[in-house]
């Protein structure tokens, strides 16, 4: 199975680079299954059932969210008649949507998505490793399930890595998201998870994060919330991550960074590119 994961989605921008560049990746590369995080693509906070529909529009399978994901009132509403937005299994029991989804992918197998978030300098919420640990044995992979991935949102690298190496073996891709930086450590693990600590946002690199500079640098030098934080409008670079799955196990045999437009150097998976 060929999946292609896209980081965090910030704003207008990140939302056009997804249109931009998704629906030919799909085509070029026979992707099966795309998933995305969306939790920062309504104006870099939340997400709205319109803008769920457009990056279903454009491609997406699934849809994960993170710490941001109700803040757009209307999500905790819509999620309930959204089966591809899947927000982090760890939150409260009796809250709206759900954890994991079954995905049916492009080419007609099955494909669990499971969002989990970190608790290491984020809110803390439920014991991801626990939440994480019941999604896996309710849907094994192999037998329930053609692929796994595993979007963990979270602030520190070490709870994320420690999430990899807690899912090797069980889940076909384990990939970070939150901090909007790409990082360089793609991999496959020893049993068989491809791994990276941080997917990177799809947005704008000539920002904070993914928002105007002005705002957080006046907080970060006075320490007074002078406006809210806006997202830049520049070009956006789409950044993810490629894997290409064993049909027979699920696990990874190929694993590459994916960046494309914008300001950051471009990644592409050879192993796809003719």
């Amino acid at each position: 199975m060929r999946i292609l994961f896209v980081g965090d989605v910030v704003g207008r921008s990140g939302r056009s680079a997804v249109s931009e560049h998704l629906p030919g990746m799909i085509r070029n590369w026979s992707l099966d299954l795309v998933v995305i995080n969306g939790e920062n693509a309504a104006g870099g906070f939340g997400i709205t059932e319109a803008i769920y529909q457009e990056l279903l529009d454009a491609g997406a399978d699934a849809i994960t969210l993170g710490n941001h994901a109700w803040d757009q009132r209307e999500a905790l509403v819509f999620i309930e008649r959204a089966p591809r937005l899947i927000r982090p299994a760890n939150f409260p029991p009796g809250t709206p949507g759900r954890g994991a989804a079954l995905i049916d992918t492009k080419s007609g197998k099955r494909a669990l998505v499971v969002n989990a978030i970190g608790r290491v300098f984020m809110t803390p919420f439920d014991d991801p490793f626990a939440a994480l640990a019941r999604e896996l044995a309710a849907c094994p992979l192999r037998e329930a399930a053609d692929a796994v991935v595993v979007d963990f949102h979270g602030e520190a690298s070490s709870e994320k890595q420690a999430i990899g190496y807690f899912c090797d073996g069980r889940a076909s891709l384990v990939v970070g998201t939150h901090t909007h930086v790409p990082t360089a450590d793609h991999q496959i693990l020893s049993g068989g998870t491809a791994y990276m600590t941080d997917a990177g946002m799809t947005g704008d690199y000539d920002s904070i994060i993914g928002m105007q500079k002005d705002e957080p640098i006046r907080r970060f030098t006075s320490g007074i919330p002078a406006a809210r934080f806006e997202p830049a409008l520049g070009v956006a670079t789409l950044s993810g991550i490629a894997v290409e799955t064993d049909d027979a196990t699920g696990l990874a045999v190929k694993v590459a960074a994916v960046r494309t437009g914008g300001r950051l150097s471009p990644a592409l998976p050879e192993f796809w590119v003719a």
